[in-house]
């Protein structure tokens, strides 16, 4: 289903991130006319575009969400691959080994273990939730949240892990940190990591 979402957007319903991946892959590809920005969400993507023949625009996120909704003929494009360090220092790490019934060390192994993919940006410019996340280490959020958490600083929260791109108050669990920076209003793109890409976390020593 497509919603109109505001004066100059439209909302498409994929019902899932797999498909919103292969709309937002399709929907850069073909460039249409007006578009001006392109929200991938978990099941949802948002088109933003100021001007356009909504009619057009419309019967055209159809027949790509309809192109979109066929795996077979569609894949998922791979996105691109980025390796980031974390010194596993975090506050709450041994909270989270507590909850998860593991050791710190165990943590660790698992939250590096797996490649995760950012499913879509939220909460801040360049916060993206990374899914994958291996099952063991599904916690819940801090009751009370903090008031700051520092930029680079690594967390995960239910089935997500994220890296804080700046600070900000958060609730989620913190692992550790990294010096990466995942958001530069200086660079294009200004998001390290945008819906698609594939990320591994390694663990590094710290100062």
């Amino acid at each position: 289903m497509i919603r109109r979402a505001g004066e100059h957007a439209l909302l498409v319903e994929t019902g899932g991130l797999e498909v919103s991946h292969r709309l937002d892959a399709l929907l850069r590809a073909s460039r249409p006319a007006r578009v001006a920005e392109i929200v991938p969400g978990p099941e949802t993507v948002l088109v933003v575009a100021p001007g356009a023949d909504r009619p057009a625009l419309e019967s055209l996120l159809s027949r790509l969400l309809e192109a979109a909704r066929a795996p077979a003929l569609r894949p998922v494009p791979p996105g691109a691959k980025v390796t980031i360090p974390v010194v596993y220092d975090g506050a709450d790490l041994g909270d989270v080994a507590a909850l998860s019934g593991l050791s710190p060390e165990e943590v660790v192994e698992r939250h590096t273990g797996r490649e995760l993919v950012a499913g879509w940006l939220g909460f801040a410019p360049g916060f993206a939730y990374l899914t994958g996340l291996d099952p063991s280490l599904y916690v819940p959020r801090l009751t009370t949240p903090r008031t700051s958490v520092p930029a680079g600083a690594v967390a995960i929260a239910g089935p997500y892990s994220a890296i804080y791109p700046s600070a900000s108050p958060g609730g989620w669990r913190l692992l550790g940190r990294s010096p990466v920076t995942v958001w530069d209003t200086g660079a294009d793109p200004p998001a390290l990591l945008a819906p698609g890409t594939r990320v591994r976390f390694e663990a590094v020593a710290g100062p």
